[in-house]
């Protein structure tokens, strides 16, 4: 069973002819010289002609692409820029003497396990 009806072939045959001549035209107005454009131009004319021809392909993924780097932008601009010296600086300390407090309590238990 074929893909696409005679008018289809139809179609694209006139579209590849005026490309060859030099006198077809995109929908913005400007000269077709790509083959795959000029194939493109005469299946959708047979679409809208009623031909038999699958259904254009939709591109979803380009505009998921747009929406996920606007967000970034976005969410880029909300945030307000944070010192990292001076809380680095804090932080630091801390942390150290945390550690060792943590450290401690844990050698006791291990201790206690092994009795």
């Amino acid at each position: 069973m074929p893909k696409y009806g005679k008018k289809a072939s139809e179609k694209v045959e006139k579209v590849m002819h005026e490309l060859h001549e030099g006198t077809l035209k995109s929908g913005s107005g400007q000269k077709v010289t790509s083959k795959k454009q000029a194939i493109a131009i005469g299946l959708s004319e047979a679409r809208e002609a009623g031909g038999k021809v699958p259904k254009a392909p939709v591109k979803k993924k380009a505009a998921v692409k747009k929406k996920a780097s606007m967000k970034k932008k976005a969410a880029a601009k909300k945030k307000a820029p944070v010192k990292k010296k001076a809380a680095a600086k804090k932080k630091a300390p801390m942390k150290k003497k945390a550690a060792a407090k943590k450290k401690a309590p844990m050698k006791k238990k291990a201790a206690a396990k092994k009795k």
